[in-house]
């Protein structure tokens, strides 16, 4: 156990709080029968809520983030 401590900072858990419900909103719509894939891209490209399926609150939750913030973490997870 090391006895240091770690410093966190408040962007990575909001990478990550962003990252889980991206993949949240995703499993929403493939139960609903969408590409998630292409509805959330189609979101993100055009700002349009309605790719985003309203069931068990997906719209909700994906528009709580700036969609540029979306891209951000969602890029820095690619190049990781």
């Amino acid at each position: 156990m090391s006895s240091e401590t770690k410093v966190y900072e408040t962007s990575e858990f909001q990478d990550e709080f962003i990252s889980q419900t991206i993949q949240e909103v995703s499993e929403i719509l493939e139960e609903r029968g969408y590409n998630a894939i292409n509805q959330i891209v189609g979101y993100l490209m055009s700002g349009d809520p309605g790719y985003i399926s309203s069931h068990k609150e997906a719209r909700n939750k994906i528009m709580k983030f700036d969609r540029t913030k979306i891209l951000e973490v969602l890029v820095k997870k690619f190049l990781k």
